[in-house]
């Protein structure tokens, strides 16, 4: 059984990140791990929230990670799950997948 708490973040911004030549954009990375999480994991909640770095952003934490971004210290796409970095810049499900099972998430065959 999942946790109802399960928060995805996707942190990103409209210009493609430079060190991620050939990567989705952000916004296509957020659309395309919602629609894999949903087939792969179907009627299991979690929340996921797009957050563009380069916005107003008034929650202190994203702001924090925001900064960090635009200092170089990550990549975007960044993706979290539950406060914990899964993956920067070119993402890919294997690991995204894996965080998920360890909050419980059953893979529906």
């Amino acid at each position: 059984m999942t946790k109802s708490t399960t928060t995805i973040e996707i942190f990103g911004a409209d210009i493609i990140c430079a060190s991620c030549v050939n990567a989705p954009s952000s916004k296509d990375t957020y659309e395309w791990l919602q629609a894999a999480i949903d087939r792969k994991y179907p009627d299991q909640p979690y929340a996921i929230e797009y957050i563009d770095i380069e916005s107003d952003i008034t929650d202190e934490k994203h702001k924090k990670i925001a900064q960090q971004i635009q200092d170089d210290e990550f990549f975007y796409p960044l993706v979290m799950i539950n406060d914990e970095m899964i993956g920067e810049g070119y993402i890919q499900l294997k690991p995204v997948f894996a965080a998920l099972e360890k909050q419980g998430f059953v893979a529906q065959s």
